[in-house]
């Protein structure tokens, strides 16, 4: 697929592209990229036929006459699905991207639909497609604090505490995943912002210094999130803590309480054959009345204490 930059991107033909002045993008498949790169006269002087497989990061490296790198970004919907990985390589007349999968394409189609230039650049195109990657992001993220505002109530009153805490780890992985990530969309940013080769105009140096900032702002709001995560398991663990030093002191009363029962039924279970308790018909329950009497005192004594 080759488009031309104009107030929005059209598609054209590789004939059209070559004889055109305006700036492009491309799209093409690994096979296609092997088959055509020497079309693009980019002055690549490394293999770029890359193992999309192998592709872990989101990066650009600064070549003699070219910027290559690629892309590897975290699905939105469940970030325990691969990332989506592609390559590109771009100069001073357009840009090419490598992609067996067609995830640069959908985000090309979504520029198509919603973007319209007044002053039409490879900059602003480059700024609206690394935009398209993170404009959901925000929404995520207050999906993300709504959520866990509602587990951290259902854990202070004791509510599905296990499951919430499952949830929080969860949450807790997605936003480093999303941080890290944002670290490299900010290096790969600044890489463009360099401008070493002076592939963009010192104008439209701006687009790049926006993203940058936009981005930022978004890893700073993650910061806070995977904060608020951490707030979120100690206060679970906190509450873990207080429900077992009920439980703790339950059982602490409970032997206090049976501890003189214990005695006192140990004592007549000697069965000595002088015991006169043995042969007094009231022994029975005048011993029952006795512990009967120290179950209630204990029971005043640890309410009074306010240990039950």
């Amino acid at each position: 697929m080759f488009y031309q930059i104009g107030e929005t991107l059209q598609e054209i033909t590789l004939d059209e592209l070559l004889e055109t002045r305006a700036k492009y993008v491309a799209v093409l498949t690994s096979k296609q990229w092997r088959e055509m790169r020497d079309v693009f006269d980019m002055g690549i002087e490394l293999e770029i036929e890359p193992d999309l497989v192998d592709i872990f990061t989101t990066k650009a490296e600064v070549n003699y006459d070219s910027l290559t790198g690629s892309f590897s970004i975290p699905n939105r919907g469940d970030f325990s699905k691969e990332d989506a990985k592609f390559s590109f390589a771009l100069d001073e007349k357009g840009i090419v991207f490598i992609d067996d999968a067609d995830n640069a394409t959908q985000i090309i189609e979504s520029i198509i639909k919603t973007k319209k230039w007044r002053v039409p650049s490879l900059e602003r195109f480059i700024y609206d497609f690394l935009d398209m990657i993170v404009k959901d992001d925000l929404r995520i993220m207050e999906r993300y604090e709504r959520e866990l505002d509602l587990i951290e109530n259902e854990i202070e009153h004791d509510k599905n505490e296990d499951k919430g805490s499952e949830r929080v780890n969860d949450i807790r992985s997605d936003i480093r995943d999303l941080m890290t990530h944002y670290n490299q969309l900010i290096d790969l940013g600044e890489e463009f912002e360099e401008n070493e080769n002076n592939f963009f105009s010192q104008k439209n140096l701006r687009y790049f210094r926006l993203f940058i900032s936009r981005v930022e702002r978004f890893n700073d709001r993650a910061a806070s999130l995977r904060d608020y995560t951490v707030q979120i398991r100690d206060l679970y663990k906190s509450h873990l803590d207080i429900k077992q030093n009920r439980i703790m002191t339950v059982l602490t009363v409970i032997t206090s309480i049976f501890m003189p029962l214990t005695l006192i039924a140990g004592w007549y279970g000697m069965n000595f054959k002088y015991m006169p308790e043995l042969d007094w018909k009231w022994s029975y329950p005048v011993v029952a009345g006795v512990c009967l009497l120290i179950v209630i005192i204990a029971l005043i004594f640890f309410k009074k204490k306010k240990w039950l």
